[in-house]
């Protein structure tokens, strides 16, 4: 699994009809202190995440697994939108007071 932040959403109207109806966004990843990283990765959404939020995603045959995305071709998945998270016992991101 990878940390990322959703930065937007991307709209295609022509693409395999196995994924058409499938929700694409645009993912920043994200350093353990929620900055950014530079790498960006278009996966998509099985948990109905939105702009600014954090996520935990797969990619790879692992992106396949999900109710939403079993036998699609697709190779990123959000499968988790992060409330929280702390390093050494300090809270690091709180959802809500980002």
């Amino acid at each position: 699994m990878n940390l990322a932040k959703v930065l937007g959403s991307v709209v295609s109207t022509q693409k395999e009809p196995s994924i058409q109806g499938l929700k694409l966004l645009m993912l920043g990843a994200a350093g353990p202190e929620g900055e950014l990283t530079g790498g960006v990765v278009v996966a998509v959404d099985a948990v109905g995440a939105g702009p600014g939020e954090y996520v935990l995603y797969a990619s790879g045959s692992s992106a396949r697994q999900t109710v939403v995305t079993d036998g699609k071709p697709v190779d990123s998945v959000v499968m988790a939108i992060v409330d929280s998270w702390d390093i050494e016992g300090q809270e690091r991101y709180k959802k809500g007071r980002d």
